[in-house]
């Protein structure tokens, strides 16, 4: 590490931004509320929270961030996304007529486990997190039916139901980090967002190359 603390916005449209920004803090970093296009510039990772998709979406294109928020992506910004922010990153999205934002080669289905009454927890595998198993909370939770070729998976429950994925720098769980007081995921990221800002060669390889290929239509050099 460099000892640079580094700025990660977290959009702050609705949800559980204000639990990330301190889960960032904690683990950390410094991090910075996003509601409008210009309070982008600079960061050096994002987070798109947990919440209600429909309404993240609705209000992301209302502040004109769409295209802003695409376009630090796909330039290679890293990215989380928590629950809703999984529906908001995604490609397709099989339960419902949304346009989310298209950049993470997956299909999603929004409250794939039933109503908020039925929210659950469990225990969780997630590769390249070390140590014991981290406890997952699922609200209203979203699932990732299908991945493509350059999406990597990270975590299943149990039953198989895959529930957090990577592709690129893209990094997406259907649960919620920020509701737990082991720092582990966001340190994670946190790492993510490091070893890109430092140039690690990883970030170059093959799987990034493909992301970045499919998502900025073959124009980078």
């Amino acid at each position: 590490m460099t000892g640079v603390r580094r700025r990660i916005g977290v959009l702050s449209l609705q949800g559980s931004f204000s639990e990330h920004i301190q889960s960032v803090q904690r683990a950390g970093a410094a991090a910075t509320e996003i509601r409008l296009p210009s309070e982008i510039n600079g960061v050096d990772g994002l987070i798109i929270p947990g919440g209600e998709s429909t309404t993240i979406l609705k209000l992301i294109d209302e502040y004109k961030l769409r295209e802003p928020l695409r376009k630090a992506i796909t330039t290679g910004v890293p990215v989380l996304g928590t629950c809703a922010g999984v529906i908001c990153l995604a490609n397709r999205i099989s339960s419902h007529a949304m346009r989310p934002l298209d950049v993470l080669d997956v299909s999603v289905s929004r409250n794939s486990f039933g109503r908020q009454v039925e929210s659950f927890e469990e225990d969780l595998q997630i590769e390249d997190l070390s140590g014991p198993a981290f406890r997952g909370v699922f609200i209203r939770a979203p699932v990732i039916e299908s991945c493509g070729d350059g999406v990597r998976v990270l975590a299943r429950l149990a039953n198989g139901t895959v529930v957090a994925c990577q592709e690129g720098h893209v990094l997406a769980v259907c649960f919620h980090p920020e509701f737990v007081d082991d720092m582990r995921f966001h340190k994670h990221f946190l790492n993510l967002v490091e070893q890109h800002a430092m140039g690690d060669p990883a970030w170059s390889g093959p799987q990034c190359r493909r992301w970045l290929c499919r998502n900025t239509q073959g124009e980078i050099g």
